[in-house]
């Protein structure tokens, strides 16, 4: 078994490689596609790019029983696809961001950014069952830490460096540099030998089961006793606050009137490293508070951060002057505390997954809360153009306060 540094640092790689397209897709070119006048409801037809994040369940049960023994189970999975992702970017780099205007170019443009989600994705099922069978229960708060800050580290890069260098580099040598580091943080896992997978035998009579049953029996799990069943309620509506207000946040600093720079540097990357802060006060929280109490304050703070970005698009639409300085405040304390939940959840979702299932479990849970978050990415765009800033963001934080109520139930459940 590797030491516990060399773990954390492996996840840590793996996570800021696979959060570098993910930073781009998420948060450079929602401005891009803004910039160049496309619409909110096309920038939010944007989120079928993310599809595989959320069918990812559907492939899962594969990662986790084939695999190659001798160089590591999930080991065999997370190299191709680190190296598969390394030659869509630089297949990438050479379509022109001028040409993205003609069909055929834009087809190509999205074809490829929907196979480095495929994936993107796959490399996610396996980084996630490789660290729920060698992380034991004192480091997974930790682990989930060193995921969160690696990922975050990847949209400061893949989001908000790739707009401010937009400004000076050109398209091709911002995409190599891109497929560089990826290749680059592939390096700890080629150096890794996997400990030894905890294999679940099924038995010959589920072995012959019927594949539906065999569903009915895998989803039981998460509903035959109340405390899962409530945590399955979490799961549900955890995302939705954010699935509606994500693709509205960027346009609404072109809105203003930010500059790609200002975005880039002052707004993404700011906030990715205020991101990074959040995720090790969570880590650090999380040794002194339980997690549950952890998930309500923090999804109380989060409520806070949506109501003032409502409070800046009133401003906005009130034609009121807005000092950016408040702009950057409200933006790096949202990515804050929303790091801050993301650690506590995944740590609780690692919790959830049982060693045998790792990758199906850790991926039907967050599979749960990115479809959810998914489908309203792409609802959101719509209801954005048809009520405006203001009124939609006022809306979405009273739902985020709604989805403290399921939340509570689940505590209440521990007791």
């Amino acid at each position: 078994m590797p030491s516990t540094p060399h773990i954390y640092i492996l996840l840590f790689s793996l996570y800021w490689a696979q959060g570098l397209p993910v930073g781009f897709m998420t948060h450079a070119l929602p401005v891009i596609l803004r910039a160049q006048g496309v619409s909110l409801a096309h920038i939010g037809g944007f989120g079928l790019l993310m599809l595989p994040w959320s069918i990812k369940i559907f492939w899962a049960p594969w990662v986790d029983r084939f695999g190659h023994a001798a160089s590591g189970h999930y080991r065999s999975w997370i190299i191709p696809t680190q190296l598969l992702s390394v030659v869509v970017l630089i297949g990438l780099s050479f379509l022109p961001i001028q040409a993205l205007n003609q069909p055929e170019y834009l087809l190509a443009f999205f074809v490829a950014l929907l196979s480095m989600n495929l994936v993107g994705a796959t490399q996610d099922i396996a980084t996630d069952g490789l660290a729920v069978n060698m992380l034991h229960s004192q480091q997974q708060h930790w682990g989930n830490t060193f995921q969160v800050i690696g990922s975050r580290l990847g949209f400061i890069v893949g989001g908000g460096a790739i707009l401010w260098a937009l400004d000076w580099l050109h398209w091709q040598s911002t995409f190599l540099i891109l497929a560089g580091l990826v290749l680059l943080n592939t390096l700890p896992i080629l150096w890794l030998k996997e400990p030894q997978r905890l294999k679940h035998m099924p038995s010959s009579t589920e072995a012959g089961t019927f594949r539906w049953q065999k569903i009915k029996d895998y989803l039981a799990y998460f509903y035959r006793e109340q405390n899962l069943a409530a945590w399955l309620a979490v799961l549900i509506t955890f995302k939705i606050a954010d699935g509606l207000a994500g693709p509205l946040l960027k346009p609404l600093m072109v809105d203003i009137g930010l500059t790609f720079s200002q975005i880039g540097i002052y707004v993404t990357m700011l906030g990715a490293v205020a991101a990074l802060i959040g995720a090790g006060l969570a880590g650090f929280s999380l040794k002194y508070v339980s997690r549950e109490h952890a998930l309500l304050g923090f999804s109380i703070l989060k409520i806070f951060t949506l109501a003032a970005y409502a409070w800046l698009a009133i401003q906005y639409e009130a034609q009121r002057s807005i000092d950016v300085r408040i702009i950057y405040l409200i933006n790096a304390a949202e990515d804050m505390i929303s790091a801050m939940l993301l650690v506590v959840m995944l740590t609780l979702v690692m919790q959830y997954s049982r060693k045998h299932l790792a990758g199906t479990d850790f991926t039907f849970q967050v599979a749960l809360m990115a479809t959810v978050s998914g489908g309203l990415y792409s609802l959101s765009g719509i209801l954005g153009d048809l009520l405006g800033y203001a009124s939609y963001l006022s809306l979405i934080t009273v739902l985020a306060l709604l989805c403290i109520f399921p939340i509570l139930r689940w505590k209440n459940s521990l007791l």
